[in-house]
């Protein structure tokens, strides 16, 4: 999308008298939402832009409403009259899982979890107070209808594009027993719905107290249901890898937050046991996520994600039940977990001893033409660039190439170079696991535009991100026009 600098400007008026120095695109996540950090005089504000308004609509009565009950969520500030942008309060950029990546299974990252589950309790229950359900995004109650939603939601976009037999009539019968099991769950409150260590920020304490706090993000799909599914979806998240000793231990300070909250007692071993069948619900539907993102949409960082969610629902079957003989379900699990299945999802890798070397080159396709193959191996990949909007046309970008942010934010956002991406991984991902498998020693991967400066010059830098991280192969990296960037 284009960026309304003049409507952020005027909504943020609205409310303020500080100036803004700059605007940052922030990168989207699964949702049509798009996001901007405000640089002002008065520090940094975040704006949203999403054209769902009865999703925003959610949102902004969420916040309002836990705003009241000073839950750790952000104030909204102010919202135009079309209702589809807000300015809200920014908790900077340092997430949960970067707390996690960088430092490790510390103790400091451990309390960091336990203070988000203890946050939650009292989101749950406190701002379970008061709340108008009916202003729900989507069911009001993750009840019977909703846990089935979700099981379908496995069934249809990752067990089905399977193409594995199964018994179709029974397994719905298991799905149906299993919705009627866990929606007679004892407890329900504002159930978040998407609590995992991405939508968590940490920052620094304010009033000069010591240490970090955590913050929640994305919370508009919230309803009332069970408060396990929100802990399970924490605890159990694929990317972050808990160890199991974690997931007990941080579970037991979640039930201590919990009762202390309620002031009194549960029976632990009921709340487990429904623990452990809505930890199910949500790796399948985790696994339903992953599958419509990337089996149909073809989102290479999706597809890259499901062995990973294999082997977490691998982990939990083997080690977990869910109080209930659903005979049918159990073997589709089985099948979903079988080595067979996770190998389909698990790319070849490359070893030091991998001869394959993939060179990528942008050019021009006016100053210097077709990159040359001076190996013995020839063919490789050619693709044009300039069906896709140029920045190079705009005064802001033409001094600028494809290494810079305010391109790479340009193209990310206001044009079609993320779906173009998504067809040339698609295309190029086959040779070059077929390459690894049989020991070439060479691939060429080409991308020209018009000037060699902005388009080419980002897709190849993405291009060999995806072909490392996936791949873990070598790469040789060409920008055949870079001598003449800065005279254009």
């Amino acid at each position: 999308m284009q960026i309304p600098i003049e409507e952020i400007e005027k909504l943020f008026a609205t409310f303020s008298g500080a100036t803004i120095g700059s605007i940052d695109i922030l990168p989207q996540a699964g949702s049509e939402r798009h996001y901007f950090r405000l640089h002002t005089t008065e520090g940094d504000f975040i704006a949203t832009y999403g054209a769902n308004i009865q999703e925003n609509e959610s949102f902004i009565y969420f916040s309002r409403h836990f705003a009241g009950k000073q839950l750790r969520t952000p104030k909204i500030l102010c919202v135009n009259s079309d209702r589809n942008f807000y300015i809200q309060e920014d908790f900077g950029n340092l997430s949960l899982l970067d707390k996690l990546e960088q430092k490790g299974f510390t103790e400091e990252v451990y309390n960091l979890y336990k203070q988000s589950l203890q946050q939650l309790a009292l989101l749950q229950i406190k701002g379970h107070e008061g709340l108008d359900y009916k202003k729900c995004l989507t069911n009001s109650s993750f009840g019977k209808e909703a846990i089935m939603a979700d099981l379908l939601y496995f069934k249809y976009y990752f067990l089905d594009a399977l193409r594995r037999p199964y018994d179709k009539q029974k397994l719905i019968k298991d799905f149906e027993a299993l919705s009627n099991y866990l929606s007679h769950t004892e407890y329900k409150f504002f159930m978040f719905r998407d609590f995992q260590s991405r939508n968590i920020m940490v920052a620094p304490a304010v009033d000069n107290a010591a240490g970090e706090v955590v913050h929640f993000i994305d919370y508009q799909g919230g309803m009332k249901g069970a408060p396990q599914y929100d802990v399970g979806s924490l605890l159990w998240q694929a990317r972050a890898n808990l160890n199991d000793d974690w997931k007990q231990q941080l579970l037991n300070d979640y039930m201590d937050a919990f009762e202390n909250i309620i002031e009194q007692p549960i029976d632990r071993d009921i709340f487990r046991t429904q623990y452990n069948g809505y930890v199910l619900i949500r790796l399948l539907q985790v696994l339903g996520a992953y599958g419509f993102r990337g089996l149909f949409e073809r989102k290479a960082h999706f597809l890259t994600s499901i062995p990973l969610a294999l082997q977490n629902l691998k982990w939990f079957i083997a080690h977990y039940n869910v109080g209930i003989a659903l005979p049918e379900f159990k073997k589709v699990l089985e099948l979903c977990t079988s080595d067979e299945v996770i190998q389909e999802f698990t790319p070849v890798q490359a070893t030091n001893e991998t001869p394959l070397l993939v060179s990528i080159n942008s050019f021009s396709f006016i100053k210097t033409g077709y990159p040359a193959d001076e190996t013995s191996n020839g063919g490789g990949f050619v693709f044009d660039m300039r069906g896709i909007l140029n920045p190079g046309r705009f005064d802001a970008y033409k001094h600028l190439s494809g290494l810079d942010k305010p391109v790479k934010d340009f193209l990310e956002q206001q044009t079609k170079m993320p779906d173009f991406l998504n067809s040339v991984y698609s295309i190029i991902d086959i040779s070059v696991q077929d390459y690894i498998k049989r020991d070439f020693e060479h691939l060429a991967i080409n991308f020209g535009c018009t000037g060699g400066q902005h388009r080419s010059v980002y897709a190849a830098e993405a291009v060999a991100r995806h072909l490392r991280n996936k791949f873990k192969v070598k790469i040789e990296m060409n920008h055949q026009n870079k001598e003449n960037w800065k005279r254009l």
